[in-house]
């Protein structure tokens, strides 16, 4: 029986080619895409789920408002994780990580330069799960200068994995004896390093500096634990031994600390959020966002609906060609049932179809989605297990979804009535058809106007003045390698022909080094007058390099030795310390963390705002103190001949480090690399809004087809009496156009309150949402659906109207 029901289903697809082939090419594509957005979705829901206790692990982050700022870390006191095991039975294990940048790692006589080093505790493998190679995870941190690798670095470095008990050259200086090889960390992981340095050799790690944060401390409670208890217990534990340290230091208590508006809080953060739910300062790597986790959700599902209405349109569409089949059916005797799993079999032939296209179409274009998307999705054994349970259910549910209505309303028509022609309607008898066009137009135009949005916002980006000039800018990295050959290096490249000028220091407004600390403007270091900023040690080129602007005051100036002393400001500095004129002012920097020893400075200028960290946050306080600091050297290129100056600050670096590797960028990539992530965005919206478009004109273009075909008689009666072409195809066009339209003034009011509230709020600096964008939207949306129309509308208006008025 259901043998025949196929059979009978494939005749009759196979007769109406051209609304089959629509049917299934909507589909697949709406599918397709659906399947690529699982994809990325249940990626970045599965990072650090490869740990075996990732439901137990939790990150302590420390926000703190003080000096007039509010600041969110992923970074906390040396000796929290100690204090954690020693005051709380809930905790079973913790362990620290502390980045302080790469080293040069000697590889056959040349040093290569390696930024993904962490020093960590020996507890490290009783916390994540990083399954171990060759050596023993219990004693492989314990000693000072030994290093975990992984499998990747082992064969980079030795050709091999059996490599412990193996020596690496740091800095060309230092040993590090490897003790261990674990496998390569999955790439769904929140950090991802290449060296583990025990953390025995770092002095600062045993340190009770409760008011220095620069340790990631990661806890593991037990079984059984309950996190908002311990949670609740946390500000005792501040109050004591951070109070403790700070009334030491200002002899204040922490009751009037926090009566000054003033806070310490310490949160923990479940492993399993921090990819998307976490983007604080001292990240260990680059997160994902939630958000975006949505907005792709969303797309997904309007999209497969898109192609859900598509079908349906079309199957209603036909419905009433196939009236008269139901009519002679049952006077034949059909039961009702029958016609029901007739009609069911063909919507699900044709979803079955589309699936099948929709899996090899995914997988064709899955390098180019992992290209746009930067992921390295693949199809493997496990996602086929998921997969094809999923797609069976879809084929089954959008198949009967779709063949709903004509499978039950077709056959429930009386022959009698069938037979006389009494149930043949057009396009504007169906309001349900009316309605699902006006749907799927509106999800469509809601995602025109949503990578608009997005697009328009990257540019504002792009385009802003950031308050100072990164184009042109070539930064050498890694120049502490130089030691004290440093600045003669620097000397040498500005003397070069093709460069303006050049600063050396490793704090670039691009990304970089940071450094937060508090100013006091007396030395009895009164918490209610005093600055929580950033300070960057600078040379006295930095602003011209850079292209800042001095506001008032003066630029440092190697000629003054007691500049030695001096700090400019920025605006955001002088707006919370409350100064009219900054000038000559004096502030108070704690040398160590008990602000036993104090520096005296004094003001000598302040510069213009500039953005030195995200658009997406406003600009916070930052004093420029004058200090050697060999980070990196940026050096300002004159347009011409770009290329001939690097080759030539290339030649002059091996001169002075032979062995040393050349590592540069250039600052406006830097910027661009900042806000890669949307840019992706924008790229992937720009592909899928794309394919909702030609889903939806598919859709249009069938009903328009079917339109015509409805009022082919009509359109002949009109010609015959002098009824031109444009006529003809504004008469058949309208109908849609009107829908089109209503379609607009349903979508736009939504789509700005959405992009208005989940995406743009995302950034302090950002531009609002021009009437033009959706006027754009809407007027693209109506000249695609009225070329799309007018391609069988025409074609009907040309017809010769001698066929279409022949007797039948």
């Amino acid at each position: 029986m259901f043998k025949n029901y196929f059979k009978t289903a494939f005749r009759s697809l196979k007769k109406n080619k051209g609304f089959t082939a629509i049917n299934v090419l909507g589909l697949a594509l709406g599918l397709c895409v659906c399947m690529l957005i699982v994809f990325y979705v249940i990626d970045e829901l599965g990072y650090d789920t490869y740990n075996s206790k990732a439901d137990r692990i939790y990150r302590v982050n420390n926000d703190i408002k003080f000096g007039g700022k509010t600041t969110q870390y992923a970074v906390s006191p040396a000796p929290l994780a100690q204090t954690f095991l020693n005051d709380f039975p809930e905790v079973e294990q913790t362990v620290r990580f502390r980045e302080r940048g790469g080293f040069n790692v000697r590889k056959d006589g040349q040093n290569v330069q390696e930024d993904r080093m962490v020093y960590v505790d020996s507890t490290l493998f009783d916390v994540f799960t990083l399954p171990m190679i060759q050596g023993d995870p219990k004693t492989a941190l314990t000693e000072p200068r030994t290093v975990v690798i992984n499998e990747t670095t082992a064969l980079k470095y030795f050709n091999a994995t059996n490599v412990v008990g193996k020596t690496l050259t740091f800095n060309d200086s230092i040993p590090y004896k490897v003790t261990g090889v674990i496998k390569d960390i999955p790439k769904q992981s929140h950090f991802r390093f290449d060296f583990f340095l025990a953390m025995t050799a770092l002095d600062e790690s045993k340190e009770d500096a409760w008011l220095s944060n620069n340790f990631s401390t990661y806890i593991v409670l037990k079984k059984g634990a309950d996190p908002k208890v311990l949670q609740a217990k946390i500000p005792a534990m501040i109050e004591k031994y951070v109070g403790g340290q700070l009334q030491a230091a200002t002899k204040m208590s922490y009751a009037d600390f926090e009566k000054d508006g003033n806070y310490f809080k310490m949160t923990l953060m479940p492993l399993l959020d921090i990819h998307l739910r976490s983007n604080v300062n001292d990240e260990l790597g680059r997160n994902g966002n939630i958000q975006y986790v949505y907005i792709f959700s969303a797309v997904a599902v309007f999209i497969l609906l898109i192609a859900c209405v598509n079908f349906m349109n079309l199957s209603t569409a036909r419905s009433s060609n196939r009236a008269r089949e139901v009519g002679v059916r049952k006077a034949l005797g059909s039961p009702r049932s029958a016609l029901i799993a007739q009609f069911l079999s063909e919507s699900v032939l044709v979803t079955f179809a589309a699936t099948i296209i929709a899996i090899i179409s995914a997988w064709l274009l899955l390098p180019v989605f992992n290209q746009m998307a930067d992921k390295q999705l693949a199809f493997t054994a496990q996602t086929v297990l998921w997969l094809l349970p999923a797609l069976l259910f879809i084929v089954i549910v959008i198949g009967c979804l779709a063949g709903s209505y004509p499978a039950f309303f077709l056959s429930a028509f009386q022959p009698v009535d069938v037979l006389k022609g009494k149930l043949s309607t057009g396009f504007k008898g169906s309001n349900l058809r009316s309605f699902l066009v006006v749907f799927q137009f509106s999800i469509s135009i809601f995602l025109i106007i949503g990578t608009l949005v997005i697009y328009h916002q990257l540019k504002y980006i792009q385009a802003k003045d950031l308050g100072y000039n990164r184009d042109q800018v070539l930064i050498v990295n890694n120049t502490g390698v130089l030691g004290p050959q440093a600045k003669a290096f620097k000397e040498e490249v500005k003397r070069m022909t093709g460069v303006v000028n050049a600063t050396m220091t490793g704090y670039l407004p691009t990304g970089g080094w940071n450094n937060n600390t508090t100013l006091f403007e007396s030395p009895t270091l009164d918490t209610k007058h005093a600055v929580n900023t950033a300070i960057w040690d600078i040379d006295e080129d930095y602003v011209s390099t850079l292209g800042m602007k001095i506001k008032y005051g003066r630029n440092f100036s190697a000629e003054m030795k007691t500049d030695s002393t001096a700090v400019i400001l920025n605006e955001a500095a002088v707006k919370v310390l409350g100064y009219k004129d900054a000038l000559n002012k004096e502030l108070y920097l704690p040398l160590d963390n008990m602000a036993k020893k104090l520096q005296k400075l004094h003001v000598i200028g302040v510069v213009r705002d500039f953005n030195f960290s995200s658009l997406r946050e406003n600009i916070s306080s930052l004093v420029f103190i004058l200090d050697r600091n060999s980070g990196a050297l940026s050096v300002r290129l004159t347009p011409a001949n770009a290329t001939a100056v690097l080759a030539q600050i290339k030649d002059k670096w091996h001169t002075f480090a032979p062995n040393q590797q050349f590592n540069y960028s250039f600052m406006d990539e830097n910027f661009e690399n900042a806000y890669r992530t949307e840019q992706r965005i924008g790229s992937i919206f720009i592909a899928f809004t794309s394919m909702a478009i030609i889903i939806a004109c598919l859709g249009l273009f069938g009903l328009a087809a079917y339109a015509a075909e409805q009022r082919t008689k009509e359109i002949g009666i009109r010609k015959v009496l002098g009824a031109s072409v444009g006529i003809i195809v504004g008469m058949l066009s309208k109908d849609f156009i009107k829908l089109v339209v209503l379609s607009i003034i349903i979508a736009s009011p939504l789509a700005w309150f959405s992009m208005q509230h989940w995406f743009l709020s995302g950034f302090a600096y950002r531009d609002t949402i021009k009437w033009w964008i959706v006027a754009a939207a809407g007027g693209g949306a109506v000249v695609i659906a009225f070329i799309t129309i007018s391609f069988q509308s025409v074609k009907a208006a040309l017809a010769n109207p001698v066929r279409s008025l022949r007797s039948e």
